[in-house]
């Protein structure tokens, strides 16, 4: 006879063995057919899957596509791929992966140039990270926030003087085509204080990678650094992995506590991609073409940059924005840019046009944050040289033809005279840094002078 203590030891050791048989087991995988290719739309029949989850479908050639679940209609499916689509054939089978891989992070990026699947384009070897992060993470709670109070030194004598900007913000750099974009963006790079610089290319032209690594970039500006490469030719959802993979190698780096310089070019590229996504599974458009899911992505990626909770690491982000004819007052993503962000610097083709470099048009600027990173004296100084540059500016037709009167206004008449200091305030060449300290002794210096 076996007791009633020895039956149940037997039954606890059995019912182990079956869950450790459970948790072992294989889950069973739904798969689906492909029914129908539209675009860059797929859709898929026969299996389910959760929005944002992978599918690979079979191709031709004996390979897989990769795509994203980015919508569902009735029964189906409706999947974006991920790489360059071809060799679909009909009735391909789709099979949903159940789990998905972050993509590599930490030290080892630095000094490369990543695609937006975390492959390396560089051709250096391949990666040999440790630690692996999700594309997408919630934001830090508002409250939990360290305030932004510390002046960033970023090498620019006019940002640094006029638009000061603190650490952990977010700042939007408004530009059309040509007129120094890229350039600025390797100055701030090359010369802010800042322990790592993550560098997103999202959209532009592939040739335009090649050169921003190796001319405006620079070796020693990529030693710190880690690029992550969209180019124009990808497919949409490469372009948005590609903005939300170089967030996430930016949050790494400051959750261990480190000051962080985010370049997004550009955020006008990202909406875009969306908006090819979203018109392609039938959202309809509401302004200018753009649908309701692009605005709400907008703030979605921008509130993941700035300080984290503990006030030790930060994320300062730089976000290009492109504005279409040099227009950015009624384009809708510059207009909801300028919303979400901490501040704008506005680039001028005329001041580019002119010679004028870093053409950045001061009275279209600011810096939202700047009264709480730097001194009152500070403050009253950048608001007297936005007053006497202004009064030049609004004047400068009839001054150019001789049609103004000395003395009819005292403020004009010191504009004059003071004009050629303040033009020569605001240039700087690319290789020449001026730092926080110097450029604000210079603002002094110029307004001073008799």
């Amino acid at each position: 006879m076996i007791d009633a203590a020895t039956r149940q030891q037997r039954w606890r050791r059995q019912l182990a063995l079956r869950a450790q048989r459970v948790a072992t087991a294989q889950m069973l995988t739904v798969e689906g057919r492909l029914r129908r290719v539209v675009g860059l739309t797929l859709e898929a029949e026969g299996c389910e899957a959760p929005m944002g989850a992978r599918c690979m479908v079979d191709a031709a050639d004996g390979t897989a596509l990769d795509t994203e679940v980015v919508g569902f209609a009735d029964e189906r499916l409706l999947l974006m791929p991920v790489t360059e689509m071809h060799g679909v054939l009909p009735n391909a089978r789709v099979r949903p992966c159940s789990h998905v891989a972050g993509l590599p992070v930490g030290d080892a990026l630095l000094g490369r140039v990543v695609g937006a699947d975390g492959l390396p384009l560089d051709g250096a070897g391949p990666l040999r990270a440790e630690n692996h992060a999700a594309l997408k993470r919630e934001p830090i709670n508002p409250m939990a926030r360290k305030p932004i109070d510390t002046p960033l030194d970023t090498g620019v004598c006019a940002i640094n003087a006029l638009l000061t900007v603190g650490r952990g913000q977010r700042i939007g750099l408004f530009a059309g085509s040509g007129v120094g974009k890229s350039t600025l963006l390797g100055m701030m790079t090359r010369y802010t204080d800042a322990d790592v610089v993550v560098v997103g290319l999202i959209g532009e032209r592939g040739r335009e990678v090649k050169e921003f690594v190796e001319h405006t970039l620079g070796i020693e500006g990529r030693e710190r650094a880690v690029i992550v490469a969209a180019p124009a030719d990808a497919p949409p959802l490469k372009r948005l992995r590609g903005a939300q993979y170089a967030t996430a190698i930016a949050e790494w780096f400051r959750d261990r506590g480190q000051r962080v310089l985010l370049l997004m070019d550009s955020l006008t590229r990202y909406a875009q991609a969306q908006r090819e996504i979203a018109l392609a599974i039938g959202e309809p458009p509401a302004t200018k073409g753009y649908p309701p899911s692009v605005f709400a992505l907008l703030p979605a990626l921008v509130e993941r940059a700035g300080n984290d909770a503990q006030g030790r690491g930060s994320i300062t982000a730089f976000y290009t924005v492109l504005t279409e004819g040099d227009d950015h007052r009624h384009d809708p993503i510059a207009d909801a840019s300028r919303a979400i962000l901490d501040g704008h610097i506005v680039l001028s083709r005329d001041l580019a046009e002119a010679g004028h470099y870093p053409a950045i048009d001061i009275e279209a600027s600011i810096s939202r944050v700047m009264p709480a990173v730097v001194s009152k004296e500070q403050m009253r100084a950048a608001q007297r040289f936005r007053q006497v540059y202004s009064a030049y500016r609004q004047r400068q037709d009839l001054i150019a033809v001789g049609a103004y009167q000395k003395g009819s206004d005292a403020q004009v008449d010191q504009a004059i005279a003071m004009w050629p200091r303040l033009s020569k305030f605001l240039q700087q060449e690319v290789d020449e840094p001026v730092e926080l300290r110097t450029a604000q002794t210079r603002l002094v210096d110029v307004l001073n002078q008799p």
